[in-house]
């Protein structure tokens, strides 16, 4: 299936890009995930990004179907 990916902050930074077509396999945003930090050397922990799916944010286990669309958000600190 294939999937759009909206990367943030510093996610956007170590991706290279803003926005991505991803074909995957994996069936939940978890899996995901995990499969961009590797694929993408993103360099954080999975369980600090934040998962939204079409709009809501999801459980680990929600599952992804082709064409949704999906928003990585790292932590974010300010002052």
């Amino acid at each position: 299936m294939k999937v759009k990916v909206r990367f943030f902050a510093v996610l956007r930074d170590r991706a290279g890009c803003a926005e991505s077509i991803v074909e995957t396999q994996a069936g939940s945003a978890r899996r995901f995930v995990d499969e961009l930090i590797e694929s993408k050397q993103l360099g954080l922990p999975s369980p600090l990004i934040r998962i939204a799916v079409n709009g809501a944010f999801v459980e680990d286990q929600h599952e992804l179907h082709d064409g949704d669309l999906v928003v990585l958000i790292p932590p974010v600190a300010g002052g």
